[in-house]
């Protein structure tokens, strides 16, 4: 298959003008805005400065004051276990801080009982551990002798206990020496080392994509002043939304991957926002239009305001996932998609006003990026309309061939391998299993009420509670799957629960542990809460399973609606929409392959996991709809301008890609570069994000936007854009013409 000639336009130096420059017309409403943002520049400035001041303050606190947790199925039975342990039995709950010594002698020995009584003043000395259980024969020092773990349990919210792991793991680990090993272990240690490991790879990636990104804009714009308005558009949008994700954490936990998110989408759609608006702008001006700043936001500004309401309505979706760190994150994506809109509808045009033809200052010849309308684009267009079943054929087998692997996807929730071999967490987690077991670092809580039954078909109440919590035992011992029960925990507050701690006979990570909760909750009695870290995990990547159909059936019907409102057009609408499965799919397809089956593990450095991480699907299909929606309303927002003024379907066609090609593949390339840095470093939940993002906006910018769907666009002909009569008197009237 031939692929149209992606390199930048550089037209002969007088190439002439795209159109007559035609006298003014009356502006709409964002004509109207963008006039007023660049008549009153000052104001405007003086507006967004004080919000970057004011809300910039508090951006360097951001990755100190949002929170590390936040992974769980609301409601679920594994947290309000987790709950019942953390009310009742003295915080050791699946929170709790695991703090493991190992030595070359017997735990018993004066020095290592120094060390241990150390450990223990450390932990207990922290506000937020409520006691420090110390280690019990046969129960947490090991059969060696050489191995024992100290509890801390605990006293704060699951996020605060993140915070305490950040604070604590450091000195427990000064303590390590003369032949004896300390590290703190458990959930809420490994979300503080995933969280550290996290945010370094978060910072190599962006310092690694700014030069990338200023040469790929300078590459499309040919001027300096023109490449560095999305950059300032960007820095903008970043600046307010971290200083905003700080303020909200201190009213309910936003997760720290929130930041993250942001601050890629902040820089993705800024420049893309940008590109569209300062193109249009230079294109109105090359014309002679005295009313450039008005009809770029009559006509791009319309689509930069139906693109950034799809990636909203897209992420919002999410929301339907009972889950903190979730719903956190697609809040602080949207949060900084609003400020960046914001920025781009009064601080781009009141810049644009102000600078007018010097917006192509310090300009690069050989590099200019020359008129609105892409000679180039335009050509391929031609070769589209003339051959559409050829390269659309063409494009649709790349795409299924792509997509095939998803069929045999796997997923489930990440595993120790996630942090650094040398992160506390993990050398933890390692000491426990060779002295306890495979299944030791996640172990089972199963808390049982005052008065139970023996079985689920047993009606509770029917024998006293230590009959009943001793039987339960005996089912807990003979479920397959179990290596071990500890014996049964009372509440010392006598609210008469109790606990029985399982050991698995599997890594915590091993499908297996799922059958063995499954069989638990269905022996067991209806009222034992079945929960621990591992069972959080289970339960979240069971609430991820069923909610996906609904956040993607929700995600497509919100697009379709918009796409509907601002074209008036169901059937390019309807194809524009169910074209962004292609290019996602064709990204899973690619994900199986890579972090499923391992195919180029090694030269990304990492480890297959042997499944995709259970919140990719629903998370990064929301997130590659909003990005592959913005495309597809910035080529049928330019190809309806086309067609409102001609009525030719040929012109809509080709006209579209000749005015907004260039533009769409430039935005691909600042976030293909954007994302793919993401996949180079860091733990391997960024390196999945990079490469899914990365293949999907790939895919999506080259085959789907530039070739499917103007090849729909050519076979449907004049019936892409017919409007039913009832739809026409229901559907308010948006054009996006100027002229």
């Amino acid at each position: 298959m031939k692929h149209p000639d992606t390199t930048l336009d550089r037209p002969p130096a007088a190439a002439p003008a795209t159109g007559p420059a035609g006298p003014p017309v009356s502006p709409g409403p964002l004509g109207r805005l963008g006039l007023w943002s660049a008549r009153h520049i000052r104001t405007v400035l003086a507006g967004w400065l004080l919000a970057v001041l004011a809300l910039g303050a508090f951006a360097p606190q951001v990755t100190t004051a949002l929170s590390g947790a936040g992974w769980q199925a609301d409601g679920s039975e594994s947290v309000k276990a987790r709950q019942v342990a953390e009310q009742h039995f003295g915080g050791n709950a699946s929170t709790a801080l695991q703090i493991v010594v190992t030595a070359d002698r017997p735990v018993d020995d004066p020095a290592v009982r120094q060390v241990l009584a150390r450990a223990s003043a450390l932990a207990s000395a922290d506000p937020r551990v409520s006691t420090v259980v110390p280690p019990q024969p046969g129960a947490t020092i090991s059969q060696d002798g050489r191995t024992a773990v100290l509890l801390a349990g605990a006293k704060a919210s699951p996020d605060d206990m993140v915070r305490a792991a950040d604070d604590l793991k450091g000195p427990l680990n000064a303590l390590s020496g003369d032949g004896v090993d300390v590290h703190a272990t458990g959930a809420s240690v490994l979300w503080s080392d995933f969280n550290k490991a996290n945010h370094d790879a978060m910072m190599k990636s962006e310092i690694m994509s700014w030069p990338v990104t200023l040469a790929i804009l300078v590459l499309a714009f040919g001027s300096l002043v023109a490449a560095g308005l999305p950059l300032l558009l960007t820095l903008a949008g970043l600046a307010a939304s971290a200083g905003s994700l700080v303020l909200i954490g201190h009213l309910f936990p936003v997760s720290v991957w929130a930041m993250n998110f942001a601050m890629m989408f902040a820089l993705a759609l800024g420049i893309d926002y940008a590109l569209f608006l300062v193109v249009r702008f230079r294109a109105a001006r090359a014309r002679g239009r005295t009313d450039a700043v008005a009809e770029t936001m009559d006509t791009a500004g319309k689509a930069v305001l139906l693109s950034g309401a799809t990636v909203l309505v897209s992420l919002s979706a999410v929301m339907l996932v009972p889950s903190p760190a979730f719903r956190s994150m697609a809040g602080g994506i949207m949060l900084a998609v609003l400020f960046v809109l914001a920025a781009t509808l009064t601080l781009l045009p009141a810049v644009l006003g102000r600078l007018g033809h010097r917006v192509d200052a310090l300009a690069l010849p050989r590099l200019n990026a020359g008129p609105h309308r892409s000679a180039r684009f335009a050509a391929w267009g031609e070769r589209l309309w003339r051959h559409p079943l050829r390269y659309g054929a063409g494009a649709l087998v790349v795409l299924v061939a792509l997509a095939a692997p998803v069929l045999g996807l796997r997923t489930a929730m990440p595993s120790i391998t996630v942090v650094p071999e040398d992160s506390s967490a993990r050398a933890g987690y390692a000491a426990v299993q060779r002295a306890f077991g495979p299944g030791a670092p996640g172990t089972l809580q199963i808390l049982l009420p005052a008065q139970t039954g023996t079985g689920a078909g047993t009606e509770a109440g029917t024998g006293t509670g230590a009959l009943d919590v001793a039987r339960a035992a005996a089912r807990v011992a003979a479920t397959p799957g179990i290596a071990g029960v500890l014996p049964a925990q009372p509440a010392a507050d006598g609210s008469g629960w109790s606990m029985l701690q399982a050991v698995p006979a599997v890594d915590p990570s091993s499908p297996d542990l799922a059958r063995t909760v499954d069989t638990l909750r269905a022996d067991l009695p209806q009222e034992a809460l079945v929960g621990g870290a591992a069972v959080e995990n289970l339960d979240l990547q069971h609430l991820l399973t069923a909610k996906t159909p609904l956040v993607i059936g929700v995600v497509m019907a919100l697009g379709f609606l918009l796409l509907l409102v601002a074209l008036r057009a169901p059937l390019i609408s309807a194809l524009g929409t169910a074209a962004g499965l292609l290019s996602t799919g064709a990204a899973f397809g690619v994900a199986r392959l890579v972090f499923q089956d391992g195919h180029g593990a090694g030269l990304l450095g990492f480890a297959p996991q042997g499944f995709l991480d259970g919140w990719a699907p629903v998370f990064f299909f929301a997130m590659i709809f909003a990005i592959a929606m913005d495309y597809t309303v910035f080529l049928l927002a330019s190809a309806k301008e086309h067609y409102e003024r001609t009525g030719d379907p040929r012109e809509a066609m080709v006209g579209a890609l000749a005015h907004s090609g260039r533009v769409i593949f430039a935005a691909a390339g600042v976030m293909v570069a954007v994302f793919f840095t993401f996949a180079l470093s860091g733990p391997l939940p960024p390196k999945e994000m990079g490469i899914v993002l990365g293949v999907a906006v790939l895919l999506d910018a080259t085959l789907v936007r530039l070739v499917l769907l103007p090849v729909m666009l050519r076979l449907a002909g004049t019936a892409a854009w017919h409007t039913p009569a009832w739809l026409d008197r229901v559907l308010p009237r948006i054009s996006f013409s100027h002229d």
